[in-house]
């Protein structure tokens, strides 16, 4: 992809796709999202800015600005939102309990808003926003409520991410691009 005058110089977007991990090399030979990207990508010293895990998918940036990537990751700071299908039956309990938050082993555990966006079957899917990124936020959250009809935790088996800040997912799966100066600006205005 050429760079064009109008490209952000410190941000870029990969849409990530399931089954590649947010590391610079993996001694397992698991594949890394720098598979995805060009090799100036790796060798300039692109950092991801926050993580996906293995399972998860969708907008992921990175940057070559150690400042912007605290900006974007310190928590209270930017406003992430998820979609995800969540196998059990989500109840407005549930969804008032994930606003208040759930204690976990060392974390408070919660969202700010959680929309209910359809069902399938026996899964729910909703969309979600939080302002911080513990390790595995979400499927944690989630995790750790139970289904009512079955009294077996709720379980996260799709996860994408479709925004940070303002700057909203629009590129294919395994695709990637620059931000453009406009977009950095949107984004980075709000959080200075």
């Amino acid at each position: 992809m050429d760079s064009t005058a109008n490209d952000s110089k410190i941000l870029l977007a990969l849409n990530k796709p399931k089954g590649y991990i947010v590391t610079r090399s993996d001694e397992l030979g698991r594949k890394t999202v720098y598979d995805l990207l060009p090799d100036w990508v790796f060798d300039d010293q692109w950092m991801p800015i926050g993580r996906l895990d293995l399972e998860s998918k969708g907008l992921l940036l990175f940057t070559t600005d150690g400042k912007t990537g605290n900006l974007l990751t310190k928590p209270g700071g930017c406003v992430k939102i998820y979609e995800i299908w969540v196998r059990g039956h989500v109840t407005d309990e549930h969804i008032a309990q994930a606003l208040k938050g759930v204690k976990s082993k060392d974390d408070l555990l919660k969202a700010l808003v959680v929309e209910k966006i359809g069902m399938g079957g026996a899964k729910t899917k909703l969309r979600i926003q939080i302002n911080e990124g513990k390790n595995r936020h979400i499927r944690r959250l989630f995790g750790s409520l139970k289904d009512p009809k079955f009294g077996t935790p709720l379980k996260v088996v799709s996860l994408s991410r479709i925004s940070v800040g303002s700057y909203k997912l629009n590129i294919s799966s395994g695709e990637w691009c620059f931000l453009s100066q406009e977009e950095e600006k949107s984004l980075l205005l709000k959080l200075k």
